[in-house]
Formats: structure tokens, C-alpha cells, sequence
């Protein structure tokens, strides 16, 4: 079997964007959610309302009419508040004893190995310097396997996770009663009685709840010209967290260190008058 290397670690950050994604995922990709239309059964688009305006404008192109308005049935989602709340928190919380930052904050570790090379170098090391002693190899052999107290291992930290409570508000809105039926009956049914259901993105995984109360503000009781529309609110919160700072960061991202294995004092003996106890040719004496 080929030697395993070890190699840097390459770690995705955890930002407020990214949890917006994991949402807008969720509820584009894994509901793929669809409606009745007279273009016949579509998929319904969602768009971010506080995405950029330039942005929005350009990637909603297809789902616009001739002079601009948005085409419904149609999804939105909009972030309205980031809360930091230790009461509600992601699975690992506590005080870290790691390389404290009281600004920044601190390190932990999410990974070890062995360094099997220098590993091996200290097993060697030993057996060729024991190999006249009590520990004698069989045959001399330097390399034969020996207990090795001597591991070395390599340890990857990082910046410790802060877990943040992010709100959502959620908008369905549609022109006709049936297809606000079809597309609320999937929100209902999601987590079951839980309302939470897991959402990820670039690796991270984030817990999203789902209010049980779906508000609704339709204008089909307005007996004027206006557009008469379905509208339905659905709130929901997420529990997620940040690693870092993203651009403002200054510490490192991820540190490597390897732990020591074994520690060496010398003396002088000249200085505080020991006898040497070892013959001169034997290389561990100096005058």
C-alpha cells in the first residue's frame, strides 16, 4: 500500500452568505417546487429580494414580463435579522482553552495524524543506538519493529465556530387560490411535526426551522382595477455559525503544529564540577 501524505487543509468558510445559500438551496433545488400555469406546469423561480438590484434585475430577466413585472407564481426570500443568542446555539459550545483571542476569539482542533516519516526516524534512531545494548535488535537490524513511544502526530486548528441565529422571511405569491394550495402543502409537510429539516452548502450544515404559522395578506377582497394576487408569509429561523472574520480576517486560517515528542536539557559539567563518567571517545562529553 502506498504511504499516505499529509497535506495542508483546505477549509470553506462559514459566512452570513453562505447560510443565506444553504436556504435558497434548499427551497430551489431540494422542495423543487412547481405549479399549474397557462404555459402549462412550471417550475416556480426564487430570487433573494435583497439581492443587489443589478443582479436581480439580470437574473430574473426570463421571469419578467414585456414592461418589467415579475410573473407570478413566484418565491421570495428576504434575511431581516442575525441574532447572537447563547441560549440557541449549534452543537459545540462552551469555553475553549485554545489559543484565546479576547477579540478575535480562539482555535480548536479538528483534526490529527500521525507523521509516519519522522515517526520512523525516531523508531530507527533508537534501534541503531541500542543495538549493543539490552534492547539489541535480532541480527543488528535497524529498521526491525520496536515499541515506539516516540509519535509524532500533526494537529490542524481552526478558528472556533460562533453560532448565530439567522431569521428569514419567506413569500409566496401567486394569481390563483390552487396554486397557493399546491406550493403551501410542501411547507407544511417539512420536518413533520419537528418543523426542522438540515440545510448545507459548501460543506457546512445548518438547522432550519420552520414557524407553524403560514400569515396571509391576499388582495382578492379589493374590488378595484389593481391586481388581484395571493400572498403567504412563512418565517424561519436558522441556527448556524461563523468561522472567522472573511475578509476583515488577520489570524491565520488554519494552523498546523506538530508536537514535541522529546526534550533534551544539557549540562556542563565543567562549570559545576561533576566528574565525567564516560569515556572520552565516547562523543557525549565536552570540555
Amino acid at each position: 500500500m502506498a504511504k499516505e501524505e499529509y497535506s495542508d487543509l483546505e477549509l470553506k468558510p462559514s459566512t452570513l452568505e453562505n447560510i443565506d445559500t444553504a436556504l435558497y438551496r434548499f427551497l430551489d433545488e431540494a422542495l423543487n417546487l412547481h405549479a399549474n400555469t397557462t404555459d402549462g406546469n412550471i417550475k416556480v423561480p426564487v430570487i433573494f429580494a435583497s439581492a443587489e438590484r443589478a443582479f436581480l434585475s439580470k437574473n430574473s430577466a426570463e421571469g419578467r414580463d414585456d414592461d418589467g413585472t415579475l410573473k407570478l407564481p413566484l418565491i421570495s426570500i428576504e434575511r431581516t435579522t442575525v441574532s447572537k443568542d447563547p441560549n440557541k446555539t449549534t452543537a459545540y459550545y462552551g469555553p475553549t482553552p485554545f489559543f484565546v483571542d479576547p477579540i478575535h476569539g480562539s482555535y480548536i482542533r479538528i483534526n490529527r495524524r500521525i507523521v509516519e516519516d519522522k515517526t520512523n526516524n525516531f523508531a530507527v534512531a533508537d534501534n541503531i543506538k541500542n543495538l549493543d545494548g539490552v534492547r539489541r535488535t535480532p541480527n543488528g537490524q535497524a529498521y526491525y519493529p520496536s515499541e515506539n513511544k516516540k509519535i509524532v502526530t500533526v494537529s490542524y486548528y481552526v478558528p472556533r465556530p460562533v453560532s448565530i441565529n439567522v431569521n428569514y422571511n419567506i413569500v409566496i405569491k401567486t394569481n390563483y387560490l390552487q396554486q397557493m394550495n399546491n406550493l403551501l402543502a410542501p411547507f407544511i409537510n417539512i420536518g413533520d411535526y419537528a418543523k426542522m429539516v438540515k440545510i448545507s452548502n459548501e460543506g457546512h450544515y445548518y438547522e432550519a426551522f420552520f414557524e407553524g404559522t403560514f400569515a396571509t395578506t391576499n388582495t382578492v377582497s379589493n374590488m378595484t382595477n389593481n391586481e388581484r394576487t395571493y400572498q403567504t408569509n412563512i418565517t424561519v429561523g436558522v441556527i448556524g455559525y461563523l468561522i472567522g472574520e472573511g475578509d476583515n480576517q488577520i489570524r491565520a486560517k488554519v494552523i498546523k503544529r506538530e508536537n514535541a515528542v522529546e526534550v533534551k536539557i544539557p549540562r556542563e559539567r565543567v562549570i559545576i564540577g561533576d566528574v565525567q563518567q564516560l569515556p572520552e571517545s565516547s562523543g557525549f562529553y565536552r570540555d
